[in-house]
Order: C-alpha cells, then structure tokens, then sequence
C-alpha cells in the first residue's frame, strides 16, 4: 500500500507545482524556500547538541507550541528547537513568537528522497507531530532511522476518521509506527485506536494552556479607545471565503450601530474583502493605516498579522470565522482566555469539544446564519450585564481546563527516557 501510495505521489507531482503556482498567485512566498519542500537546506548539517524537532502546519498549530516551547526550553536547555510548517503563514507567524531563537523550515513533502534527506540533515532526537499530521512516508522514514515520533495535541474528527479508514492498512501501520499519540479529547483518542493507533492517552488542548501576551492586550485598550470612544466593537475574526458575504448583506439589513472589525483568516484575501466593502458602499477603514476611526467609518478591515490577541482585547464581541459555512470554524479559546464573548456558527466540527464546553459554560452562544449572528448580537450588545457575565464565564471556562502541557511533556520525558 505505501508502495502506491508512493507511486501516486509522483504522478501528482506536476499537479504540486502547479498548486504552489496557482497559490503564490495571491501569496508569492509560496514560491521563496522550494529547496526546503524536498529536503534541500541552505545550510549545513545540523551537529553538536540534539535536535527536537515540532511540526506545525500552519498559524494555529505554531500558536499553539507556545507553552510546548516554553516547557521544552526549560527542561531541554541544550537541545535546539527545530520548527517545521507547510504555510507561509505558519512560518510567518512562528518567526513573530521566536524570532531567530529556533531553527525554521518548510517540512518536505512526503516523497522518500525527500524526508530521507530531512533526517539526515536534523538528526532530531524526537519528533512531535502536532494535530493531525498523518504522513505515511515521513513516519516510515522516521521509525527506520529511530527518531521516536510523537502525535501530540492530536485531533481527528468523524469526517476525517472515515476518510483514513478507506486505506486503513495504510493508516494503521502509520500509526503503529508512532511511539506515543496524546489526543486532544477521549472521542478523539477512541477514533485513532480504531483506526490502528497503540499507547493513545488523553491530553487536553494546547490551546487552553495559551496565555494571553501582555503586550497585546495593551496594544488591544489602545485600539478600542481609537475605535469604540463612541461605539461599541463587534469583531468577525479569522473569516473564511464566503462568509464575510454572509456576514455583510447581513450586516447592512439590520443597521447595527456599531463599528464592524472583520479580519480574514488568510492575508492574501486582504484586498478581495475590500473589494466587497466598496462594491456595497461602505466606508471602511485598514488597519494598517492606523489611528482613530472616524465616526462615519462602517466596517474596519484587520489587514495586520499577529495581532488577533489585540483585536479581541479591542471587541465587545466577537464572532469567530469559519463556522458559518461547512469549514470546520476556528479557535475559540483565545477569544474565551481574554474574556471576550463569543459567538459561533453551527460548522465547528474542527473545535467541536471546546465549542460545546464554551457553550455549556456560558462563554459563547451559537448562531444559525448570518442574519441570527447580527440579530444576537445586537441584543447582546444592548445587555452589558449579560456581555459582563459572559465576560468572566470565558475566562473561567479557559482556567478549568488548562493543564495540556504539562500532560505533553510527560509523554515526552517517557519517550526520551528521561524522568
């Protein structure tokens, strides 16, 4: 089967390159670090100390190492953090949270020249695969030359479980391979075991254990009084392609007197919300502008990176993107952990336990389109008592369920050997 496997990926390879075409299109830094994508480094081999080497794909999986990072720098000071993504957004967004502090590169794609080279250049101790990063040749390669692999803060949901269960030999003896997997929920854990997995515990979410930078929430008090002097704040964060459509037409039917913040997901697709903004003729205003909001301005376009603990900081409320359209929804916990409400749509399959959990502590409410997500929320923006308990419920809700890292690093230190 990984024979197969194998072969399928080199007749898609010129349907790869035209991918990385079609994307820096609206991203060029897809095309910058190509050497890196099949195992080629402008540097030399990595020697000395050990190596521990993370993966995370993209911006909420780097976001998410912070408090890994932390805990490995702590206990491991003289190994060298070695951080692997597959986005020029998550490799933006790790430089933001490391700077020069740790290595950085795009890890390979899964053709075997390729990860083979990526072991030989790193030698890691230890790989920590973040998620769900199921990479069938990358984990043979790592088992044959004894790196032990790590799933951690693993998530797979129904949809993604049958998927993998139509090649389920392939898969098993994928994660068979892996030394230990720490799943984020008990129904991911089960999901993962009956797909073939062994030494599967439950760890929480990485997420939870986020503290909110200092320095963000001030710079967030700093844009709510440019902003929200004489209003009050609703933020759209990390929308998705179709939604922020939804959100607008809705947006205009009800008149909310209220400033609207909408910050897409992706940076790329800055330009194309403004171009919904003056199709409909509505004054906005970027933020990369900077300064205060002039009174007429209707809808603030969050055309900055890095900064999403500032926007929510900033919010009365914010809705949080990808939930509204079959997407899977985005990372609510942040929003919860500086105390800001929440709303979100009825499509959080990818956030499903932390949605429910945040629901049932009073922390989010959840909406069933864009006309019900402006509707609450001009009701909830007419209760400050209600957004105040609201408030506190959230980062309560955050509090009780901390703890992740601490769980992660013990699977660490039993693989390592080290107690």
């Amino acid at each position: 089967m990984r024979f197969l496997y194998t072969a399928l990926l080199w007749l898609f390879l010129p349907l790869l390159w035209l991918r990385l075409a079609i994307r820096s299109r609206r991203q060029p830094e897809y095309l910058q670090h190509l050497g890196e994508r099949f195992g080629f480094y402008p540097f030399p081999e990595v020697s000395g100390e050990g190596v521990i080497w993370l993966h995370a794909v993209s911006v909420g999986e780097t976001r998410a190492t912070v408090s890994l990072i932390a805990g490995l720098r702590s206990r491991y000071p003289d190994y060298q953090i070695l951080l692997t993504h597959s986005t020029p957004t998550g490799r933006a967004t790790s430089e933001q949270l490391y700077g020069d502090d740790v290595l950085r590169v795009y890890l390979p794609y899964d053709y075997l020249f390729a990860v083979r080279r990526f072991f030989r250049h790193f030698r890691p101790k230890i790989g920590i695969l973040m998620e769900t990063e199921i990479w069938f040749n990358l984990i043979h390669e790592g088992h044959a030359a004894r790196v032990p692999l790590l799933l951690l803060n693993a998530r797979l949901s129904e949809k993604s479980a049958k998927g993998y269960a139509r090649f389920a030999r392939l898969t098993g003896s994928a994660l068979r391979s892996l030394d230990a997997i720490a799943a984020q929920t008990p129904d991911d854990a089960a999901r993962l075991t009956r797909l073939g997995a062994r030494n599967v515990s439950v760890m929480g979410n990485l997420k939870f254990d986020i503290v909110p930078p200092p320095a963000m929430l001030a710079v967030g008090r700093i844009l709510h009084a440019d902003w929200g002097s004489t209003r009050q704040i609703v933020l759209a964060a990390s929308t998705r392609e179709g939604e922020e459509a939804l959100l607008l037409d809705a947006w205009q039917a009800t008149a909310v007197p209220a400033l609207l913040v909408i910050v897409p997901r992706h940076p790329q697709r800055f330009d194309e919300v403004a171009g919904m903004l003056v199709k409909r003729g509505l004054r906005y205003q970027r933020r990369s502008e900077g300064g205060v909001v002039a009174p007429d301005v209707q809808v603030l376009l969050g055309d900055s990176m890095g900064e999403m603990f500032a926007y929510y900081a900033a919010a009365d409320l914010a809705y949080i993107g990808g939930s509204l359209l079959p997407l899977g929804g985005q990372n609510l916990i942040e929003a919860c952990a500086v105390g800001t409400p929440v709303l979100i749509g009825l499509h959080a399959f990818n956030f499903a336990e932390a949605t429910r959990l945040a629901i049932e502590a009073g922390a989010a409410v959840r909406v069933g389109d864009a006309a019900e997500l402006v509707q609450i929320a001009q009701r909830l923006l007419a209760d400050p008592a209600a957004l105040s308990v609201m408030r506190v419920q959230g980062m309560n809700f955050v509090s009780a369920h901390r703890g992740a890292t601490d769980k992660a690093m013990s699977v660490i230190a039993t693989v390592l050997g080290v107690t």
